[in-house]
């Protein structure tokens, strides 16, 4: 497993107790050994860490590995794999026995219990014993050692109750069949971990930032750096340019958008600009609002904090008059995007043209300019607005920039194909901010008027 995908386990010396009598089919018992190899590859496991030992039973007990067998996974893995039923009977009590007496004994490997370490027995069986059970799991018990019973198919659940340690329903395990049986390595894994918030005990080898899951652990980076491949260290970004991004909001203010929607598309807005990080160095927003004419409502780079633009854009009052998109994709090459206008020279520029109807001036000019610039266009249309109109808008690979949908109560729904791959493969910082840009824009998508 990857770095940090151990979780460190208090010392235990865990004893594997597998049942391979004849009704475990060889294709059966091929499952339960690829169980018992994930469940050791998560463990700490060591001459001193947790030591595996594995009996294999039928009508006779065999020790496939004794606790003070060689104690690296890929001896302990490769033992697994040799393994070989015993096709015989089913004698459960007396492989029980065998584990007390013999591979929990000092002279086999075992160590001294509690407290510091651990005795354990996970019993995988699908039968019903020839012998008795329960007087054997209570010695085992009174000796110490912690029973798990783990049943599969045609199991006498009594009989598993019989053998494991209390709470039982953290000891009783039961699938329906072998192929079910790999779902539970993952909890035997987790029963052993002492620590599973690797981050807080410092148990990382992450440079900044630390990000604990159950278990296992990621390392990030403070804001302008970024993950080197490592997946350990981080870099500055550098000179700052490094998660430069020009954003304008082309927005449709036709009458037919009605007032209550306004709002809606200026929620919309918001939601994104609060998905950046905005300075003179980084991510700057201009917006735009058109109907029959256009109107700048502020230039890129005028407001330098989100709080200044988020007020900005809910002053914004609503044009109400017809649809002039041509004329404003215009502005958008000519006038937003311009040195003049607060863009700045070799940052990527993206636009988000955003409307619900049909325009009433030719497009395709703008159009293409606007692509033929290298700008990024996105094309958002609402209730009648013509997607073959907003084909025309969206760069190219198309299906990635343009977005339908019918009902502004519904933009939800876009969100899913929002993916910007604006990244620059260069640059990873650039990546990071655009990526984490292209996941917020669609989480807003999707989470608005859900």
């Amino acid at each position: 497993p990857s770095p940090g995908t151990l979780c460190r386990t208090k010392p235990t010396d865990l004893v594997f107790i597998i049942d391979s009598s004849r009704s475990v089919r060889p294709h059966e018992f091929e499952k339960i050994k690829v169980f018992v190899s994930r469940a050791i590859e998560g463990l700490d496991v060591g001459a001193n860490a947790t030591r595996v030992g594995i009996i294999n039973y039928g009508s006779a007990v065999r020790s496939e590995v004794p606790l003070h067998g060689p104690q690296s996974k890929a001896a302990l893995l490769q033992a697994v794999r040799r393994m070989q039923p015993l096709s015989t009977g089913t004698m459960t009590g007396l492989a029980i026995q065998f584990a007390i007496s013999r591979v929990f004994s000092a002279a086999e490997g075992a160590r001294a219990g509690a407290p510091d370490f651990r005795k354990v027995a996970i019993v995988v069986t699908d039968g019903r014993p020839q012998d008795g059970v329960q007087d054997v799991s209570a010695r085992a018990r009174a000796a110490g050692i912690e029973m798990f019973a783990l049943g599969v198919g045609r199991v006498d659940m009594g009989t598993l109750r019989q053998m494991a340690s209390e709470p039982l329903d953290e000891h009783v395990d039961y699938v329906e069949s072998y192929s079910a049986i790999e779902k539970l390595s993952h909890k035997f894994q987790e029963a052993f971990c002492v620590v599973s918030d690797l981050c807080a005990t410092g148990d990382h080898d992450c440079e900044q930032l630390c990000v604990s899951t159950l278990g296992t652990y990621r390392c990030s980076c403070r804001d302008g750096f970024s993950l080197n491949s490592d997946g350990r260290t981080c870099s500055a970004c550098n000179g700052g340019l490094g998660s430069a991004l020009d954003l304008v909001f082309l927005i449709d203010g036709s009458k037919s958008v009605r007032p209550e929607n306004f709002e809606l598309v200026k929620k919309f807005i918001n939601q994104i600009v609060d998905s950046l990080e905005v300075s003179d160095r980084q991510a700057q927003v201009g917006l735009v609002q058109y109907s029959s004419s256009v109107r700048q409502e502020f230039p890129l780079g005028q407001f330098r904090s989100k709080k200044d633009i988020k007020a900005a854009v809910k002053k914004m009052s609503y044009m109400e008059k017809g649809t002039m998109t041509g004329q404003a994709l215009k502005y958008l090459v000519d006038s937003s995007f311009s040195a003049i206008n607060g863009a700045r020279p070799g940052v990527p520029k993206v636009g988000i043209v955003f409307t619900d109807g049909r325009s009433q001036d030719y497009i395709s000019d703008a159009a293409k300019k606007a692509k033929d610039s290298g700008f990024r266009m996105f094309a958002v249309g609402v209730g009648n607005a013509v997607e073959d109109e907003l084909r025309e808008i969206a760069s190219e690979p198309v299906a990635e920039h343009y977005f339908y949908t019918a009902d502004f109560r519904t933009i939800s729904k876009i969100g899913k194909k929002l993916q910007m791959k604006i990244c620059v493969e260069e640059d990873p910082c650039e990546c990071k901010s655009i990526v984490k840009f292209q996941t917020k824009v669609e989480e807003l998508i999707n989470s608005l008027q859900q």
